[in-house]
Formats: C-alpha cells, structure tokens, sequence
C-alpha cells in the first residue's frame, strides 16, 4: 500500500538526484572552464568563475525543470500518438544539446582577442562557434591555435547561424527520404533544444 511517508520519500528521492546532477554539472563545467583559462594564461579570478558557473546552472536547472522537461514530454507523445513515430532518441540527443548549448557561446572564449587585433574572415569566425569542441580539444592537448576573434557570441547573429547549423545536422541525423513529418519534426526539434540553451546563457548574460 502506497503511504505518504513514501510518496515523500519518492519526490525526496527525486529532488536530491536532482541536486547531485545540477552539482555535477557545476563542479564539471567549472573544472572545464579552469583548465582552459590556464591554458591561455587567463587573468579572470578563480571567484568570478565561480560565481557565473553557478548562474548559468542555475538558469539551466530552471528552464529545464519548467521548459525543456515539459516539452519533451509532450514532443515524444505527440509524435507516438499521431505519427506513430519513436521520438526517444531525438529527444534524447536534444537534451544533450540543450545542456552544452547553455555553455557555447563562452567556448571560444579562449580564441578571442581585443578589438584593436584584425579580426577572421566571417567563415571562419563561425566555423571557430560551430565546431568549437574541437578547437578547444586541440588546444587542450598542446596544438598550436592561430585563430583568434574579437567576435563575442553574444547576440542573435550566432544564434541564427547556430540554430541553421543544428537544423542542417538534425535533417542528415533523422531525415530519410522520401522526407516524412516525422523526420521535419526530429530535424527541427534539435535546432529547438540547441536554442533553448544558447537563449538561456544570453539570458544570463542579459544580452536580452
């Protein structure tokens, strides 16, 4: 017989595995972050990390708990119910761009330079955006960057382009021809989830 001691255990039981992750994700996004800004001998203090790490985890853990749960939910059983599509997976990987999207535009931070520096060519200014991860990889692992922007990443011009980009990848991820709505909706849904989290870090950042 179910009990209200139990049911409260139950939710207990959820909220503190929810702290655990939000915690996680903290201490790993931080560490990241560290390890990068002593590679380009970074004079940011330890502090002001700290302190806008737990901002942007914070913004994060709440559009995720009123925005991107709720949606998803709904996402995959609309597309069970009235397409007798298996949206699981999308979902899943969209979940996944949501959470490094909240911390994409500060990725190539590490290759910025002040504005008196001539500046990349556009292509290659959002080349550095887009495939960030690999650049930041390579200069990790002692490779030479040369590339350096005073492009920010802060406003809704890379917003655009990111979310184009994502489009682009969720059609040749999830698009299978003859193209059905099934696959236009899998291909949107991870320019979706990827600019719920590039929005929610310009938030933070009061960009909007």
């Amino acid at each position: 017989m179910v009990t209200k001691t139990k049911i409260r255990r139950f939710f207990a039981a959820i909220h503190d595995s929810a702290v655990s992750i939000r915690n996680a994700i903290f201490g790993f996004v931080l560490t990241f972050f560290e390890k990068v800004n002593r590679k380009v001998r970074s004079t940011l203090p330890l502090w002001r990390m700290q302190e806008e790490t737990s901002e942007h985890v914070k913004m994060l853990a709440k559009v995720f708990k009123y925005v991107i749960l709720p949606a998803s939910l709904f996402y995959v059983c609309s597309d069970f119910v009235f397409l007798r599509e298996n949206a699981v997976d999308s979902m899943f990987w969209g979940i996944l761009l949501f959470l490094y999207s909240n911390f994409l535009p500060d990725l190539p931070s590490a290759f910025r330079r002040g504005p008196k520096n001539k500046d990349l060519p556009w292509y290659k200014k959002y080349f550095l955006l887009l495939f960030a991860p690999l650049f930041v990889w390579a200069l990790l692992c002692g490779m030479r960057i040369k590339w350096s922007t005073v492009e920010t990443f802060h406003n809704f011009k890379s917003v655009t382009i990111f979310g184009i980009f994502l489009f682009a990848v969720g059609f040749f991820a999830f698009g299978d021809f003859p193209i059905d709505v099934g696959d236009m909706t899998e291909s949107i849904s991870l320019a979706l989830y990827g600019l719920a989290g590039y929005l929610a870090h310009l938030k933070v950042d009061k960009i909007w």
